[in-house]
């Protein structure tokens, strides 16, 4: 569908379009005067020892000295308590009656809370701040007096900042007014596609004909080239390997990147060829839209339970962004299984991402030799990072590269799913008339910088694409591919001394648990089981578990049993699972190697996803995630061509091969 159909139909049916629009802004401007502003003030307060333990060396009386962080757990008993509804209760009788939280204060890793409380009258907001304060010291104290503990003993409140001037939230009313006018827009947008469909279909119910072409199109040219679904999938890869992903717009987080807000626009226009009728998905690629049917219903889910919980306000922001994730998400899946038609046409996307790929990783291989980060020079206007204070990391004498990705885990995660695919298009034989640099470069940049992130997540995925090709592979392409890599380590060795080493120290620490990084990863999965006890089924809010609240988790699945609970960590499951699955299909069914080939990358690119989920929040990171759903989705389109033209088993009418006679013998007539 072009843009010149689309804007056809918008002045067509204009009559729904305008009044719709017009009752959205207006439905704005009287939110913007009747809501009033919000105002936010905050205190934080830090945990002293007790004066009989500072008095002990190396502190010498000091308690400050000695606030570290062996208190982090009497801070985490306290934040508990006082989110309660006991401690709502007890705070109301004395005054405090608006919205308030607590946790953890930001970037610190010591015992320090901050206290914030939001409301729509500024002297009342600073009183309320200074008696929560107040408050949280006489709940220390409340409870460790029902422990028994000696006053000597007793751990102290010390306010470090003390409450601040009430500052306006203006930025959260226009969120909602902004929410309101998109809302209407979108509902316009689709009730006018859904009138123009309904008419139309009347018209040819009427007249038994085809619809007339619509008037006005093909005027102009630029306006009238059709679009399809993979020249939009293209420029969103474009947008989400070329602009650094911690590159969003403001007040969207880390969900706005311009790559997912072009990916929903995208949306748009596939539920306006949907539903025109100008696109009809292809058949048998039904199956990764199912998956993500139960993906959306344990997002939703958890949405509900953060909303019927009585979040803090930074939740209620999270977890809407985790609902413009999931609507990214569902584009791509959409887009490739259901708006793809030809399987040319997605071969050229798998190239497209392939190139894209390498580009991003020859990049990586400019950051570990200047020992920059490329990104952190890019800037673009009306765009600001969403992270603060990304700075260049190392692991031992070496920069860890991340390219226009957010992470180096992300860097090597994204990598290495693309991998697969890489080197099966290396011996595609239809690409066999390209030269050799053309078809093998991608494999070289993209294995090349796996280990240039010095992190377990891209050797464990580099080895598990090792495993997973090479050992379907003939014996002398096996025997070879082995000789291969084996020369690649030596060159690492000589070429890059001391890496190899560092490498070889990060598995052999993790194997003994002396890593401190590792053991920071499995004290932190206990912690997750207090939060899955309270909410076992549908979690805190998919999006919700922020490290500025809480802890970094290092763990997808981890955190799906926080955000989503055990539903959304089964859907999570399912969606890896028919990946795995997709890839097997595609090998058993295909009749060429080439398509074979293409199956295992498939299957092994999804079990990479599998694995190092476990290493670090895969679907946190934008760029990782739409590759990792465009993968997905691609399977599923595969496998519905695949499936399509794989021959028929054998009936009692037609004893032969359906595959192998032509069309007119294909026909079952009944016996007279």
């Amino acid at each position: 569908m072009s843009l010149g159909e689309i804007v056809a139909v918008l002045r067509r049916r204009w009559y729904v379009m305008v009044p719709l629009t017009l009752i959205s802004l207006l439905a704005g401007a009287h939110l913007y005067r009747s809501v009033p502003v919000a105002y936010q003030s905050e205190s934080s307060v830090a945990l002293l020892d007790s004066t009989a333990v500072a008095e002990l060396a190396p502190a010498f009386g000091n308690p400050i000295a000695n606030a570290g962080g062996s208190l982090v757990v009497t801070a985490d008993v306290l934040i508990r308590t006082l989110s309660g509804t006991d401690a709502a209760r007890d705070l109301q009788g004395i005054g405090v009656t608006d919205p308030y939280t607590v946790g953890f204060a930001a970037n610190t890793s010591g015992p320090m809370l901050t206290l914030t409380v939001t409301g729509t009258d500024r002297a009342k907001v600073l009183e309320e701040t200074n008696k929560l304060t107040a408050f949280a010291g006489e709940t220390l104290n409340a409870l460790q007096a029902a422990a028994k503990v000696k006053p000597a003993y007793m751990v102290q409140t010390a306010p470090v900042v003390l409450p601040q001037t009430p500052v306006p939230q203006v930025k959260s009313r226009y969120q909602q007014v902004l929410g309101v006018v998109i809302l209407g827009t979108t509902t316009a947008f689709t009730l006018s596609f859904l009138t123009d469909s309904l008419l139309a279909a009347l018209r040819r119910r009427r007249a038994a004909a085809s619809a007339a072409p619509a008037r006005g199109l093909g005027r102009r040219k630029p306006w009238g080239r059709q679009l399809d679904a993979t020249a939009l999938l293209s420029c969103y890869l474009a947008l989400a390997f070329f602009i650094p992903s911690n590159l969003t717009l403001p007040g969207m987080g880390g969900v706005g990147t311009p790559a997912n807000v072009f990916a929903l626009l995208c949306l748009f226009w596939y539920l306006a060829a949907w539903i025109t009728g100008r696109i009809l998905p292809a058949p048998g690629t039904r199956l990764p839209r199912v998956v993500m049917c139960l993906l959306a219903f344990s997002v939703l889910g958890s949405y509900l339970a953060n909303a019927m919980r009585g979040s803090s306000h930074k939740e209620v922001l999270a977890a809407d962004r985790g609902l413009i994730g999931l609507l990214v998400w569902v584009s791509l899946v959409v887009l490739v299984s259901g708006g793809i038609q030809d399987r040319e046409r997605l071969d050229v996307l798998l190239r497209r991402a392939v190139v894209m790929g390498t580009v991003v990783a020859a990049i990586g291989f400019y950051d570990f030799f200047t020992a920059t980060n490329i990104a952190d020079s890019i800037s673009i206007p009306g765009l600001k990072s969403s992270v603060a204070q990304i700075t260049t990391l190392d692991r031992g004498s070496f920069t860890r590269p991340r390219s226009t990705t957010a992470q180096p885990l992300e860097f090597g995660g994204m990598l290495a799913i693309l991998l697969p695919f890489a080197v099966q298009q290396a011996f595609d034989p239809v690409r066999r008339h390209l030269r050799a640099w053309r078809r093998w470069g991608p494999v070289v940049l993209m294995g090349g910088a796996l280990p240039l992130t010095v992190s377990r997540t891209s050797i464990i995925g580099a080895l598990i694409v090792v495993l997973v090709m090479v050992l379907r592979w003939k014996p002398e392409r096996r025997w070879a591919a082995i000789g291969l890599l084996m020369g690649s380590v030596a060159c690492f060795k000589v070429i890059i001394p001391g890496l190899i080493g560092t490498i070889t120290a990060l598995f052999a620490s993790f194997l003994t648990n002396s890593d401190s990084s590792t053991q920071a990863r499995t004290v932190k999965y206990s912690a997750i089981v207090p939060y899955l006890d309270e909410r076992p089924l549908f979690g805190r809010g998919f999006g919700t578990f922020l490290p500025e609240l809480f802890f970094f988790t290092d763990n997808q699945y981890m955190l799906t049993l926080a955000e989503m609970g055990l539903v959304g960590l089964l859907a999570l499951l399912v969606l890896l699972f028919t990946g795995i699955h997709q890839g097997g299909a595609i090998r058993r069914l295909a009749r060429t190697e080439s398509d074979r080939e293409l199956g295992q990358a498939f299957f092994a690119s999804a079990l990479v996803s599998l694995v190092i989920a476990a290493t670090f929040d895969a679907l946190s990171f934008p760029m990782f995630a739409g590759v990792f759903f465009l993968t997905i989705a691609a399977g599923g389109s595969y496998l519905g061509f695949i499936r399509r033209t794989a021959p028929q088993p054998a009936t009692v009418e037609s004893p032969c091969s359906s595959a192998s006679q032509p069309p007119a013998a294909r026909i079952r007539v009944p016996a007279p």
